[in-house]
């Protein structure tokens, strides 16, 4: 757990918490933190996003003041305080506890399990964590069980997304500051998954990702999973925010992933990503209605590639940010 454990020398840090309740709705909880700025420094958001996407709720707080710690002078639990907030610990076990009490909403909720990113690498950058690169990723757990209490002041719940249990996807950026355009694409469905994040980095064109599920599991990360000036034989992708649609295809020298992500127009909600200079407001859309398609083809070194698995995913979650946003940091919003 020490890549999801607090990271005093960077710039900002953010904890990324999407949980999938009983009645198909999804409750996120982002906490956030920028250090040495003055403007909205700190963030805690909390999205409830039911399937009637006209009735998202949503809540960004700046609050002034947020302490990330660690629990002890050894080992990686940790907790992230606001006082008059609440709080959220991860402790030694990798259990996850929310202890949230606003005067708008109220989570209370613990982890009972944990499915780490792979069984070879406990991160999607693999070897390229230990890099000094402009932005981390980590995935902490792809589908948590969990167990909650919810309430949200002045909003109907169901009867199921009040009290029972969840599946929570967890994760955390960290270093310098978030890309100037990116892409975020996640979905699972019992032991099946797809997880991927990518965008403009280092004056190149960057993604890693995941596929799981019972028989076939891989990884893409750069060099493969890169481009140049707009150039590589290995990956292509483009960006269509006026059709809410991504594709992606990443190939190795003998595995090859396309991927198409379309989410409908008004199911998009705004949020404040980590910058260094603060969190900027509206600088990313997301929509949890996604539908993604995934092709998975394989080939031998001389022999044409050959389709070994199709795959789809429905109530995904699909981002776009920066750059490939169009209204990114205005103060207009069309979902």
């Amino acid at each position: 757990m020490e890549h999801h454990a607090p990271h005093p020398k960077a710039v900002f840090e953010g904890y990324y918490n999407k949980f999938k309740l009983p009645s198909g709705a999804h409750l996120l909880i982002i906490i956030s933190e920028v250090r040495g700025v003055n403007k909205r420094p700190n963030e805690i958001s909390c999205v409830y996003v039911p399937q009637d996407a006209s009735k998202i709720y949503h809540k960004e707080l700046f609050p002034e003041t947020l302490d990330m710690r660690r629990l002890g002078p050894k080992g990686d639990a940790f907790i992230l305080d606001a006082p008059g907030i609440g709080h959220v610990k991860w402790l030694e076990d990798s259990t996850t506890e929310f202890q949230l009490d606003h005067e708008l909403f109220s989570l209370h909720a613990t982890t009972t399990s944990r499915v780490p990113w792979s069984d070879t690498a406990n991160t999607p950058e693999g070897p390229l964590v230990y890099l000094p690169l402009p932005l981390h990723w980590h995935v902490q757990s792809l589908g948590s069980q969990c167990k909650f209490d919810l309430q949200i002041r002045d909003y109907k719940l169901p009867p199921e997304d009040v009290s029972g249990e969840a599946i929570v996807h967890e994760e955390k950026n960290y270093a310098f500051s978030f890309p100037s355009a990116h892409m975020w694409v996640q979905c699972r469905d019992g032991g099946r998954g797809f997880c991927c994040a990518g965008g403009q980095i280092l004056g190149m064109e960057a993604f890693l990702l995941g596929y799981r599920s019972k028989d076939l599991n891989f990884d893409f990360r750069p060099p493969f999973a890169t481009r140049i000036a707009g150039l590589s034989p290995f990956m292509s992708y483009t960006t269509d925010w006026e059709n809410r649609a991504f594709e992606l295809s990443i190939q190795s020298f003998r595995q090859k992933i396309v991927v198409k992500a379309v989410a409908p127009k008004g199911t998009f909600f705004p949020l404040s990503p980590p910058f260094d200079d603060g969190h900027r407001e509206n600088y990313l859309n997301q929509s949890f209605q996604a539908t993604v398609e995934i092709k998975i083809y394989e080939s031998g070194w001389l022999s044409p590639w050959q389709l070994v698995r199709e795959d789809s995913f429905s109530e995904a979650s699909l981002e776009f940010g920066g750059g490939y946003y169009p209204l990114a940091g205005s103060d207009q919003h069309f979902n």
